[in-house]
Parts: C-alpha cells; structure tokens; sequence
C-alpha cells in the first residue's frame, strides 16, 4: 500500500510493499524518518536538500518524493 505524506515543498510517498526495511531511512535522518512517531514521516523536519538525498538513497524504492511548485 502507498502512503503520501504531504510537506510544504514536498511530497514523500511510501510503498510499505515495496521496503526491505534497511531502516537507512530512519538512521539518516531521524528527524524525517522516525518509526516510533505516527505519521513516521514528516518532510518539514528537514532541510530539502537533506530529504531528496536520503529519499533517492532508499535501497528498495520504496520512498519517493515529488517536489510542489509555487
């Protein structure tokens, strides 16, 4: 299943079907990415730059993120 969480600059999906659960997510930048929290991710807790990174480093694909135009 494919959840969206929706930041003011950007959009990060998640496909829990898609995850490996290598938690690179989670160790890179916890302040996004924080399993103990609900929702888990919150794409303002960051710098967007930091996000994109660590979101195109997901190993499975299972994170994805779309940036809004203003």
């Amino acid at each position: 299943m494919q959840h969206e969480f929706n930041g003011d600059d950007i959009t990060i999906t998640y496909d829990d079907a898609m995850c490996t659960h290598a938690a690179n997510c989670i160790r890179s930048l916890p302040p996004v990415f924080d399993a103990d929290r609900s929702p888990w991710i919150e794409p303002n807790a960051a710098p967007i730059e930091d996000v994109v990174a660590v979101v195109n480093a997901c190993p499975s694909g299972a994170l994805r993120c779309e940036l809004k135009r203003t």
